[in-house]
């Protein structure tokens, strides 16, 4: 529905919904996500690989692990010298150029030990074009001719499957029964979740729960529906979008709290939501906002209510040479721009330490401010009983110097990540900003 009638409509429709949201796990409300490509995560591109880096990955102090597709991928109609991982040619096999399923368990056992939850990505929505389940053609969705469909015209390394099949609904059920059960995961990130219908994963919910009560499950899609029973958690798209159209074009700044505003307003109260500012299906943030501009919007991402993701290399400012997403191809995190660019790993260490430190930072409340350049700087407060963080970030490639509304003179210390940075020579709630500078401050209520 395009028209404003229609819109009013499904809002009212959303509104009066009664949610009955999963119970969540309390360990999710301060998880720190980091997505790791297998391709492109370690130099041997596999299982052991990851494996090596678990201690590295512990130090910058992530919570929780999720691997991209580990199925093996399909040769027919496919993309790319190597294919897509999410067109998957078997839900129950491993890729062998990842490793073996002891490989497997050995990573989630090691993981478990050094206290990560991990979590695998599910592509229930469509397999490749030589799937083990082709011999099932009414599986599948169909064109006008009888031919087997992919989702989206220009998906076409991909055919559709469909829920309107009984024993297809059975058959991925199971499934994900397997891996939770087999491998001891601690749930899902589900990718374009919204085009399954909802009662199938209302119905997965229920029945992987009686097998991991504390599971989490990730939906890749923005719509209120799927956070009604199934999962804990989707992705924040609108707002990214809006944060690429700020950073990268020029719009006012403030358009994104107006778009923060409009998810509170479709959503129920406590919805959690994935802020990110970087992933696989991505140019790299550093690539598309700059250096700054990438620190920039990952400290408003990992201030903002929700849970952050980080996907692999951002934590070191990595990029290839045309920051293009790695889906079809094999490009390598380059480690060696951790050398060149230290601030970004400073940033993000102490980052993630604060907001493991301080549950204001996690699922406290956010109260927007207004200031006097509404045009690029965004201003707010992070709170709960104990404590409160005064965060105001410059979107703008030019310096500001605000006054941010509301705000009292208070005791206020200055604990922005990264030292890189110039201190600001005002304190709140006057700051000064340089270029895509940003500052947070913290104060005991």
């Amino acid at each position: 529905m395009k028209n404003g009638i229609g819109k009013f409509l499904c809002l009212a429709f959303t509104a009066s919904l009664a949610f009955a949201q999963p119970v969540s796990p309390e360990w999710l409300k301060s998880a720190v996500i980091y997505e790791i490509n297998p391709r492109t995560f370690s130099a041997t591109g596999n299982f052991k690989g990851i494996q090596q880096k678990l201690p590295y990955l512990q130090q910058l102090g992530v919570t929780v692990l999720w691997i991209m597709p580990i199925h093996p991928v399909g040769k027919v109609k496919s993309k790319g010298s190597l294919g897509s991982a999410y067109s998957v040619q078997d839900y129950y096999g491993i890729d062998p150029t990842y490793g073996s399923a002891e490989d497997f368990h050995a990573l989630v056992r090691e993981a478990h030990g050094l206290g990560f939850k991990m979590i695998i990505d599910i592509v229930a929505n469509h397999t490749a074009w030589d799937s083990v389940l082709m011999k099932h053609p009414e599986y599948y969705k169909h064109g006008p001719g009888g031919e087997i469909i992919p989702p989206e015209p220009d998906w076409s390394d991909v055919a559709a499957l469909n829920y309107k099949n009984a024993e297809l609904r059975q058959y991925m059920l199971k499934m994900l029964e397997y891996w939770l059960r087999e491998f001891d995961l601690d749930g899902f990130r589900c990718d374009v979740a919204s085009q399954v219908p909802a009662d199938f994963w209302n119905q997965a919910r229920a029945s992987l729960a009686k097998i991991k009560p504390d599971l989490m499950m990730l939906a890749e899609a923005h719509e209120p529906v799927l956070l009604q029973k199934a999962f804990d958690l989707d992705y924040s798209w609108p707002l990214h979008g809006k944060l690429t159209e700020v950073f990268e074009f020029g719009v006012r700044a403030s358009a994104l709290h107006d778009e923060w505003l409009q998810e509170r307003k479709i959503y129920p109260q406590g919805s959690m939501h994935l802020r990110f500012s970087d992933n696989h299906d991505e140019k790299r943030a550093i690539a598309r906002f700059g250096e700054r501009g990438a620190l920039a919007a990952s400290a408003l991402m990992f201030t903002l209510d929700g849970v952050p993701l980080l996907y692999n290399g951002m934590e070191i400012g990595d990029t290839s040479e045309s920051g293009a997403p790695a889906l079809f191809e094999r490009l390598p995190v380059i480690w060696e721009f951790a050398e060149r660019r230290p601030e970004f790993t400073q940033f993000y260490r102490e980052m993630i330490r604060l907001r493991r430190d301080h549950p204001a930072l996690q699922q406290g409340e956010t109260v927007w401010l207004d200031n006097v350049q509404p045009q690029r700087v965004l201003s707010y407060l992070r709170r709960d009983s104990k404590e409160q963080f005064f965060v105001v970030i410059n979107c703008s490639n030019e310096p500001a110097r605000i006054t941010a509304s509301g705000l009292k003179v208070g005791a206020w210390t200055d604990v922005t990540p990264g030292a890189a940075q110039p201190r600001p020579t005002l304190k709140p709630p006057d700051v000064d900003l340089s270029a895509w500078g940003f500052r947070i401050f913290r104060a005991a209520r």
